[in-house]
């Protein structure tokens, strides 16, 4: 028998009926090159249907990991192949001048791998860093490593939980919503240190 799925994830329970795996491993691919869709909230909420026997764990795991690793890498392509000319035409329009983004391109050489990884749990990063990845030039190898750490931890660690928490998973899942905007601030911070201490090293300068 179908669990009810609790909260934030009955909505996908349709999805879930009537298109199983192919549902979870659709939006984890599109969700991770862009586009706004739940792809982590039907991650959790298959891992609830595995919990009950509905969903095969492992299959779940094993689609979703390379749905998102792909759905990222075709995220690298868009940012590869068209992101660099579009800043240096529209940035400008936001404050992104070429000599900052030629200082966001040296900080994302430097610490892309530690971002690549985060980013997973951070909703909005997680589905741009593709994007921003490749529009930096972050050597492809490099953020494919980093970018299946941060897969097969993100999975796992939803999996894990949704599994086991079965129906509980609701108030779960709102306590890490609340609490998870402090790794953006935290990621926003390094960026203010960053910018700061090149504007002191010029003033000294």
């Amino acid at each position: 028998m179908t669990p009810p799925l609790p909260g934030p994830l009955a909505h996908l329970a349709p999805l879930l009926d009537h298109y199983g795996y192919l549902a979870v491993g659709a939006l984890i691919f599109v969700e991770n090159f862009g586009v706004l869709v739940p792809g982590e909230t039907i991650l959790i909420a298959a891992a609830v249907y595995a919990g009950a026997g509905r969903l095969n764990i492992a299959v779940v795991v094993l689609i979703a990991v390379l749905a998102a690793i792909i759905g990222n890498n075709v995220g690298y392509l868009i940012g590869r192949t068209g992101g660099r000319a579009f800043v240096h035409r529209w940035g400008r329009y936001v404050l992104l001048t070429p000599e900052r983004f030629h200082k966001a391109e040296k900080f994302f050489t430097r610490h892309g791998g530690k971002i690549v990884t985060i980013a997973r749990f951070v909703e909005g990063l997680r589905q741009t860093n593709g994007i921003i990845a490749g529009t930096t030039g972050m050597p492809w190898r490099r953020f494919l490593a980093f970018n299946s750490l941060g897969a097969i931890l993100w999975v796992g660690g939803w999996t894990a939980l949704g599994y086991t928490a079965g129906t509980h998973i609701g108030p779960i899942y709102d306590q890490v919503a609340r609490y998870r905007i402090y790794p953006l601030v935290g990621l926003g911070l390094l960026g203010v240190a960053f910018l700061g201490r090149g504007l002191l090293r010029r003033r000294s300068k």
